[in-house]
C-alpha cells in the first residue's frame, strides 16, 4: 500500500518523519525504519528522516503489508535475557505479537529484533525467520529466536525432543485443590470455533502440563506450570478443562473481575500467564543455558492485592 503526502501551509518548515508519522498514523520509529529502506521518497527523491518540508513538497510511502512477506527492521526497545550471534532471547512484554500477520503487519517482536541483528534465518517464512516457539501475545515472558540456520535446525530438534526447559507462573480463578498434579489431555482444533483449542476435538495431538499450587489467595490460585509437550495455548486450555481458566482470560475462561477483600474489585486486563524460565543446550557451542524473567508489573501487583497491600510491591520470587 502506498501513500501521496502534499505538503500544504500546516507543514511548511516541519520535519519529514514528523509529518508522515502523523498523516500516516504510524510511528516514528517505523517511519525511519521505512525512510532507511528506502520505502519513503520526497519530490521523487531518496531523503533523510529530518529533511524539512516546503509547500508543494510531495511525499510517497511505501507500506508494506504481512501479505508482501517482508520483513520490515523497526527500532523498537527489547528486554534481552542473552545475546550472541548465533540466538537471541528476550523477555517479551504482553500485547506484544511474535511475528507479522494479518491485523498485525508491524511492531512485533520479529520485527523488532530484525531492527537489531544484521541477519536471520534463511529458512521458512520471511515473517516467521528463527521462531522455534511462540507464546501467545497477551502472554509475556521468555522466548529464544535463532539467528542462523545451524540454531534453528538445533532448537527446533530440542523441542521436538522435549529437552527444552519451560516453566510458566499462572494465576488461575479458584482454590486449586491439591498441592500438585498432572493434566494429561489431548488437544485439538476445536470443532465449533476454529479460532480456539480444545480437549474435545476429533483431531487431537497428546499433551501434558505438570503443575503444583505456590499460594492461594481467597478466590484464586497462583501455580507453576510446567510443559511437558507444546500444543498452541495448551496451559490455558488444560487449566480450562479441570474448572481453573486463567484469570483474565477471555477465549477460555470469563473471570475477569476479581472481588478483592476490601470490597474493591480490580480489572484485569489480560491472561495472567507468565513464561518465567527457559532452558535449554545451545545449539552451537553445547553449553546449558537457563534463564529466568522476573513477573510482570500487572502479576506482582494483583498478588500484592490478594494480599491485602496497596500499589506497587515486590516480586515475590
Amino acid at each position: 500500500m502506498s501513500i501521496t503526502i502534499n505538503v500544504t501551509e500546516s507543514g511548511q518548515g516541519e520535519r519529514l518523519d514528523n509529518l508522515v508519522s502523523k498523516e500516516a498514523a504510524i510511528t516514528r520509529s517505523r517511519v525511519k525504519t521505512l525512510i532507511e529502506s528506502g520505502l519513503v521518497t520526497l519530490n521523487n527523491q531518496s531523503v533523510k528522516q529530518g529533511a524539512r518540508l516546503h509547500i508543494g513538497d510531495t511525499i510517497e510511502v511505501f507500506l508494506p503489508s504481512s501479505s508482501d512477506n517482508i520483513l520490515i527492521p523497526e527500532d523498537i526497545n527489547l528486554d534481552i535475557s542473552y545475546q550472541d550471534n548465533h540466538l537471541i532471547v528476550i523477555n517479551k512484554p504482553a500485547g506484544m505479537v511474535m511475528y507479522p500477520a494479518p491485523g498485525n503487519p508491524s511492531g512485533t517482536l520479529l520485527n523488532a529484533v530484525a531492527g537489531r541483528v544484521k541477519e536471520l534465518p534463511d529458512i521458512g517464512s520471511p515473517l516467521r525467520a528463527g521462531v522455534v516457539h511462540r507464546i501467545d501475545k497477551d502472554t509475556s515472558g521468555l522466548v529464544v529466536i535463532a539467528l542462523d540456520n545451524q540454531s534453528y535446525y538445533g532448537l527446533v530438534q530440542q523441542f521436538k525432543s522435549r529437552t527444552i526447559k519451560r516453566s510458566y507462573i499462572a494465576i488461575v480463578n479458584g482454590r486449586i485443590k491439591g498441592d500438585q498434579g498432572s493434566i494429561s489431555a489431548s488437544i485439538g482444533r476445536s470443532q465449533s470455533n476454529r479460532k480456539k483449542m480444545s480437549t474435545v476435538s476429533r483431531h487431537s495431538r497428546p499433551a501434558v502440563t505438570n503443575w503444583r499450587v505456590i499460594e492461594r489467595f481467597n478466590n484464586a490460585t497462583m501455580i507453576e506450570a510446567r510443559l511437558i509437550t507444546g500444543r498452541t495455548h495448551q496451559i490455558r486450555v488444560h487449566l480450562s478443562s479441570i474448572g481453573h481458566s486463567l484469570l483474565g482470560d477471555v477465549t477460555y475462561g470469563n473471570k475477569t473481575v476479581i472481588g478483592l477483600s476490601n470490597n474493591n474489585k480490580f480489572i484485569v486486563s489480560r491472561q495472567m500467564l507468565h513464561a518465567k524460565t527457559l532452558g535449554f543446550i545451545h545449539p552451537v557451542t553445547s553449553i546449558p543455558l537457563e534463564f529466568t524473567s522476573h513477573l510482570p508489573d500487572d502479576m506482582v501487583n494483583l498478588i500484592g492485592l490478594f494480599n491485602g497491600f496497596k500499589g506497587r510491591v515486590s516480586d515475590p520470587f
